[in-house]
């Protein structure tokens, strides 16, 4: 808070309004993490506030002016104006289109005796401006709430203190105890315009007719696209192809992170052991994977693995097989072929983790159980084990969900392959590597964003439902 004269540093508190039950239930049950409602909401600001309060709802920033608060005022001001300029220059006719997506086509014109193309409407454009209009509609109605509640509130610092705070005061404030909503502002923004704006687009067009017959222009056409998805009549998209596909991904997501949990917790114990020699050499070992770029080893790995590469030729000069080994052209040994492969990719990177969790376990806890005789099975099941699922548990919801989208190892190594005659999906294509054939092979991008749309709702489910029931959730102070 500002600095204010002695005399009227006595003078009491805002008075926020009577606590209602819904917020004393959320105050008992979060605890110390409960934060409470602002005294300078709108409904009391409009409730409580001045004439100069209620006409900043209407003329931002004159609640400011009058309070001499003249640099926010103006900055209020002039983005209502900036707002309003733009809807009316070209934001209200991005809206108006918005529910037609268009309809005038390219045309052909005879112009003084020279045929000339006049352009017509661009369905993806009109809905990209639409749909970026909507959220900037929205940003004003939250820029319209900050503008009555700082109304609101230079006239209760005015009745307080006898002033509003200054600049230098908003600047102060924002360098120490509001310094989080400064260091979290550019983040924020880059969310909202690079993750939260484009997902609100793919959501759009999934329920349009945007497809490879329908590239220029295209229509609103409610739940079709989903209904293709949904039904059994046949064609390159189609619910059993979804189930298949579904079906595969979470399969491969469980084995593909809990293979590599596993698997790099043995290495990461065995290396960690006092007995081993040269740990510093195993573990550059198993960075050295790390360090190569991950693009390269898997189209290595698909040219060794075909009929004809390294290793079928090696196995085959040998006299081990008779014939190629179907890695690719068969669904099953395709599967565990990318799932075996994956872990030669992921493990070191589970080493690095684990190894770092195992040096942070504390060693009076080992020595503790070994003087109550505990041997070495229940040292790792009851010390060991719980303290790394703990720490982990985000991390492994975080690379269960990465091996749900991941696009590399699948695209690259195996291409989705074997492919039925007629289907749109491969028998090892994920639902991610599936989105990116229906949208750039096939241009199929109502599809293609039905999918988006489902592999999301999938994730957020699992990931919701396994955080919420971990110990790293429930137990966030400590671990016992």
């Amino acid at each position: 808070m500002f600095s204010v004269a002695p005399e009227t540093k006595k003078a009491g508190p805002v008075v926020a309004p009577p606590v209602s039950k819904r917020e004393e239930k959320l105050r008992k049950k979060l605890g110390k993490d409960y934060v409470g409602q602002s005294p300078y909401r709108v409904s009391r600001a409009f409730r409580e506030g001045d004439r100069y309060t209620k006409l900043s709802a209407v003329i931002f920033g004159l609640g400011n002016f009058v309070h001499k608060q003249f640099l926010k005022g103006a900055v209020l001001l002039g983005m209502e104006v900036a707002f309003i300029v733009f809807m009316v220059s070209t934001g209200a006719s991005y809206i108006a289109a918005l529910p037609g997506l268009g309809d005038a086509e390219q045309k052909k014109v005879l112009v003084d005796g020279y045929w000339e193309y006049q352009q017509g409407d661009s369905s993806v454009l009109i809905l990209l401006y639409g749909v970026s209009t909507v959220a900037l509609c929205l940003l004003f109605i939250m820029l319209w709430v900050v503008n009555v509640r700082s109304a609101f509130k230079a006239q209760l610092d005015v009745a307080r203190y006898g002033r509003a705070a200054s600049t230098k005061d908003d600047m102060r404030a924002l360098l120490d105890e509001k310094a989080h909503q400064l260091l979290m502002f550019l983040p924020t923004l880059g969310i909202l315009t690079f993750t939260v704006l484009p997902l609100i687009f793919m959501i759009s067009m999934a329920f349009t007719n945007y497809d490879h017959k329908h590239l220029v222009l295209f229509d609103w056409v409610g739940l079709n696209s989903f209904g293709a998805v949904f039904s059994n009549a046949g064609g390159t998209v189609n619910l059993r192809i979804f189930i298949s596909v579904l079906a595969w991904t979470l399969v491969w997501a469980f084995f593909a992170t809990f293979l590599n949990f596993f698997a790099g917790l043995f290495m990461a114990m065995l290396i960690n052991r006092k007995t081993t020699r040269g740990k510093g050499f195993w573990r550059a070992a198993f960075s050295m994977s790390i360090a190569v770029p991950q693009f390269v080893s898997l189209l290595v790995m698909n040219t060794m693995l075909q009929p004809q590469g390294a290793i079928n030729r090696l196995l085959m000069d040998w006299g081990w097989i008779d014939q190629a080994l179907p890695f690719f052209t068969d669904a099953t040994w395709a599967r565990v072929t990318v799932i075996v492969v994956n872990l030669w990719v992921g493990i070191p990177y589970t080493i690095m983790q684990i190894t770092g969790i195992l040096q942070n376990i504390p060693e009076d806890q080992y020595e503790a159980a070994r003087l109550d005789g505990a041997n070495s099975w229940q040292i790792f099941r009851k010390i060991t084990m719980p303290y790394i699922i703990f720490v982990l548990t985000p991390y492994l919801i975080t690379t269960f969900t990465g091996n749900v989208n991941n696009f590399n190892v699948i695209y690259l190594l195996s291409g989705g392959a074997p492919t039925p005659v007629g289907d749109s999906a491969g028998k090892t294509d994920l639902l991610i590597t599936w989105l990116y054939k229906l949208t750039v092979d096939k241009n199929d991008y109502n599809l293609g964003a039905v999918i988006g749309i489902l592999t999301f709702v999938v994730l957020a489910v699992v990931s919701l439902i396994t955080y919420r029931n971990s110990g790293s959730y429930k137990n966030e102070e400590a671990f016992r």
